[in-house]
């Protein structure tokens, strides 16, 4: 039995399809320039080719913002500059095998050291896109995913966004890796995908065979290979018995989110894209709770999306909702979002800096489109329009009376703008938390960011391995932030809700439920289960539970609280 981290839930048991990927061996001698030159030219255009196809064949299953990695690809293997690079040094005489591993080592390991979260992650577009681009000049075949014509469980060393991308759910079972964390981009796409996922898992690759048997418990992070009898149909029955509930949780689609008590909250979902609205209203979600809107901008390469293309995408999403209310959430980007179109300054902790509502107060010609763009669509629906990253209530009023005044502008140019339109605010920040009865008469309600409020209370970037220890949604410290904002919301008779992870967090649920959340947003997947978890629970018992969770002391015993309870 082999541990790893579980991604995604669900048991897969099947045959081990082994990806192994060709060995790089680079010709480091003298070589003709002109034929290292044509070979390379060749290769890069095959390169580019090859991603666009895979782009292709994933967009049927994937959304928008999951195929944005393969447009990050494509920019890295038509960058100019390393382009320039590999072909100086083939013009110096090396090969151009040996010419594109250098150029992509030294930018791989320059990336790898910047302290910038996103610049990071280009480390591993440049690894898989210059991977595939050494395969093309040394006539290597790289695996074919989409080959697979049975039903297998997929071992691996790592799962690039290509791989991914090529799965057909119809065979592929799950996966396991060998390196990978809870936020890594297997991770990520297993969720996408739905299907189970382990990563993490050292020492898999050299545990098995191609087509021997394998299980996959990814609730629990258990890899078995070769099993005996009693291991299989263990798992057997309890593969069957995590379908079986996950098929009776349909019947809870048309439900109310309603405690055996009669305490009723709303369970929504968060969306990055018109098209996740399907899965909104196929999972039972009660309305959108955060659009992430900045995913259109970030599929634009050229530029920001202009006031129609945006309105399109604002219209539908309302229309689709069917009357039940979207939060919007104005354009977040900065900290580890880049645009490929808009420089930031270099800062020192972009996470702290020019980010989500201090740009678009700064550059009110960028945020008067959105703006606008919104107002025009919101007589399609229910619209709420939701302020990121609001530090002082300054912010937030200027934020408010510029949507007052584009809208008065609007109505002026005789077009039509809902009178029903609520705006909101991100609670992220712990001094907004401990401010929340003051702003709360401001503002018509709250979203708590758990994401970015963790982080910035315990002082502990997310993305970090190394201090990912104290990335504790349970710690009494945020459960009393959490509480702070609540309560501040109700004392003006105004909702709150949470689009954070921890919304979506089974161990959270009875917790937020005691502390009086109103609305949960969650990844659609998750609204079924949650909504399960409701309506088993007593909402005067986890009342009382929640007080008790505000005078623990750590986690840990915030934990065994609730598992004791339940």
């Amino acid at each position: 039995m082999l541990k790893g981290i579980a991604t995604s839930s669900g048991i897969a048991i099947g045959k081990v399809y082994k990806l192994e990927q060709p060995t790089i061996v680079v010709n480091e001698g003298q070589t003709d320039s002109a034929v290292e030159l044509q070979k390379f030219e060749d290769a890069l255009q095959k390169t580019i080719a090859d991603i666009e196809q895979i782009k292709e064949r994933a967009s049927a299953t994937l959304k928008p913002e999951e195929l944005a990695i393969f447009d990050a690809h494509l920019m890295m293997a038509q960058d100019p500059e390393y382009k320039d690079q590999i072909i100086g040094m083939i013009k110096d005489g090396n090969s151009a095998d040996n010419a594109t591993k250098q150029v992509s080592d030294m930018m791989i390991g320059m990336f790898e050291a910047m302290d910038d979260a996103y610049f990071k992650e280009r480390a591993a577009d440049i690894k898989d896109v210059s991977f595939r681009l050494l395969c093309n000049i040394l006539g290597l075949t790289i695996p074919d995913l989409t080959a697979i014509d049975e039903e297998v469980v997929i071992v691996a060393e790592e799962m690039t966004p290509s791989d991914t991308a090529q799965l057909n759910k119809k065979y592929a079972l799950g996966f396991v890796t060998e390196i990978g964390g809870k936020t890594s981009h297997a991770a990520i796409m297993a969720v996408a995908l739905g299907i189970p996922a382990v990563v993490g898992c050292t020492g898999v690759m050299a545990n098995c065979k191609h087509g021997d048997t394998i299980i996959l418990d990814a609730s629990e992070g258990i890899v078995i290979v070769n099993p005996n009898e009693e291991e299989l149909k263990e798992y057997k029955v309890k593969r069957d018995q995590f379908l079986a509930e996950k098929e009776a949780l349909k019947v809870l689609m048309d439900q109310p989110s309603i405690t055996k008590d009669g305490h009723q909250v709303e369970l929504v979902a968060n969306i990055g894209s018109p098209k996740d609205m399907e899965n909104v209203v196929s999972n039972g979600a009660e309305g959108v709770g955060l659009y992430r809107t900045e995913f259109l901008y970030m599929e634009s390469t050229d530029d920001f999306p202009d006031e129609e293309a945006q309105f399109e995408a604002y219209k539908v999403v309302l229309e689709k909702a069917k009357g039940q209310r979207v939060v919007v959430r104005t354009l977040d980007i900065g900290g580890d979002k880049k645009l490929p179109y808009f420089e930031f300054e270099a800062e020192m902790n972009p996470f702290l800096g020019y980010r989500a509502i201090r740009l678009c107060l700064d550059r009110k010609d960028i945020f008067k489109t959105q703006v606008r763009a919104l107002l025009r669509a919101s007589v399609y629906g229910k619209l709420a329009i939701m302020f990121p990253m609001i530090a002082t209530i300054d912010e937030f009023l200027n934020g408010k009376n510029f949507v007052q005044e584009t809208k008065e502008e609007l109505l002026k140019e005789g077009v039509a703008v809902s009178d029903d339109i609520e705006i909101g605010m991100m609670v992220e920040i712990p001094a907004t938390a401990i401010l929340a009865d003051e702003f709360a008469k401001h503002a018509d309600f709250f979203s708590i960011g758990t994401n970015d409020l963790i982080q910035y209370s315990m002082a502990a970037d997310r993305m970090s391995e190394k201090v990912a220890y104290l990335y504790q949604p349970l710690n009494p410290s945020i459960l009393r932030l959490v509480k702070l904002t609540i309560d501040g919301a109700h004392s003006q008779g105004k909702w709150c809700g949470m689009c954070g992870e921890m919304a979506g967090d089974p161990q959270a649920a009875p917790v937020l439920l005691g502390l009086g959340l109103d609305e949960f947003s969650m990844s659609a997947s998750r609204i079924l289960p949650t909504r399960k978890i409701v309506t088993s629970l007593d909402y005067k018992q986890m009342k009382e539970m929640a007080e008790k969770a505000l005078k623990c002391q750590t986690e840990a015993e915030v934990k065994e609280l609730i598992n004791g309870l339940l």
